[in-house]
C-alpha cells in the first residue's frame, strides 16, 4: 500500500474545508427581504418559550417628521480599503474563479476569511442580536424591534409569536475606524502598484 503524499493530504484537507464552508455560503446567498414582513404565525403545536419576551419599544414623540439622513460613502469606502489591505477581499471577489479548482478556491477563501475576521475584530465590536442558539424556541412579544428581529415563514396574527431562531443576527456595538486625513480620496481603496 502506497503512503499518501503531502499534496494529496493537503488536497483532502482543503476539500473538507470547502465542504464545511458550503452551507454557510449557500445560506448567505439566500435573498434577504428589504422591507419588514408581516408577523410569524403560530404553528399547530404549542411550544414552551425558551427565553423571556423582547421588551416593547417605546413609541416616539409625535413632534416633527423624521428626516432620512443620507449616508456618506467615506466610512464604507474606508472599510473596503481595510478589507482589501488586510484580506485582499476585492482581489478575491473580482477574480474570475471559474478556472480554479475547489481546493484552490478553498485555500484562497481561508486566507480571505482570516484577514476579514481580523479586520472586523480590530475595527468593530460585533455581537449577536439574540443570545439563544440557532434552533432554540423563543417568544417574541408585542412591540418588538422590527429592525432587530425579522419574522419569517407564515406570518399572520398579532404578538406574542412563538418560533425558533433561524439566525441570531448581528449588532455592532462599537466602531473604531481610523480617522481620515483631510483631502484623502477614500474612493481609492487600493492604489495601483508599479514595480520599478
Amino acid at each position: 500500500m502506497e503512503p499518501y503524499s503531502h499534496d494529496r493530504i493537503e488536497h483532502f484537507i482543503r476539500r473538507q474545508a470547502v465542504a464545511r464552508l458550503r452551507p454557510v455560503l449557500l445560506r448567505a446567498r439566500r435573498p434577504r427581504a428589504r422591507e419588514p414582513r408581516p408577523p410569524l404565525a403560530r404553528r399547530g403545536t404549542p411550544a414552551a418559550p425558551a427565553a423571556a419576551p423582547v421588551a416593547p419599544r417605546q413609541p416616539a414623540a409625535a413632534s416633527a417628521p423624521e428626516v432620512i439622513k443620507e449616508a456618506t460613502p467615506d466610512a464604507a469606502l474606508q472599510l473596503l480599503g481595510l478589507l482589501q489591505r488586510d484580506a485582499r477581499l476585492i482581489d478575491f471577489v473580482e477574480e474570475d474563479i471559474a478556472g480554479y479548482s475547489d481546493a484552490d478556491i478553498g485555500a484562497a477563501a481561508r486566507i480571505v476569511h482570516d484577514g476579514c475576521r481580523a479586520t472586523l475584530r480590530e475595527h468593530f465590536t460585533i455581537r449577536p442580536v439574540r443570545d439563544e442558539a440557532e434552533g432554540a424556541r423563543v417568544t417574541i412579544g408585542e412591540g418588538f424591534d422590527a429592525a432587530a428581529i425579522r419574522l419569517t415563514g407564515n406570518v399572520v396574527g398579532k404578538p406574542p409569536f412563538h418560533g425558533s431562531i433561524g439566525h441570531r443576527g448581528w449588532r455592532v456595538d462599537a466602531v473604531r475606524l481610523p480617522k481620515l486625513n483631510p483631502g484623502h480620496d477614500a474612493s481609492i481603496i487600493a492604489p495601483a502598484e508599479v514595480e520599478l
